[in-house]
């Protein structure tokens, strides 16, 4: 089935960006479910940084930014829960996008 540190590395995934890099570094390439919550934790990353760029719009981008951040970081606890729960639902909004493979 899966190797003893897959959940670890698919829960450390979410963890910042260094926490992203970690575990696609140590990860089995053969591993679908760290690939997976791999694929899920990067879509959210670069939804972070998308809402980062948002603060430069005029009149809304501060508050497009926060409603990104707080997406994002629902994002996060859902996809670390259902990375300890061994779960590969998709996440909702992002997850049918498919960046790795």
């Amino acid at each position: 089935m899966y190797q003893n540190n897959s959940r670890t590395l698919a829960v450390v995934s979410y963890i910042t960006w260094i926490g992203w890099i970690i575990a696609f570094i140590f990860r089995d390439r053969r591993d679908a479910f760290v690939a997976h919550h791999l694929n899920q934790a990067l879509l959210i990353n670069l939804l972070k940084i998308a809402g980062a760029i948002c603060v430069a719009l005029p009149h809304i981008g501060e508050q497009l930014s926060t409603a990104v951040g707080i997406a994002a970081f629902v994002l996060i606890i859902v996809g670390i829960y259902r990375a300890v729960n061994w779960r590969t639902d998709p996440l909702p909004l992002i997850g049918e996008i498919k960046l790795l493979y």
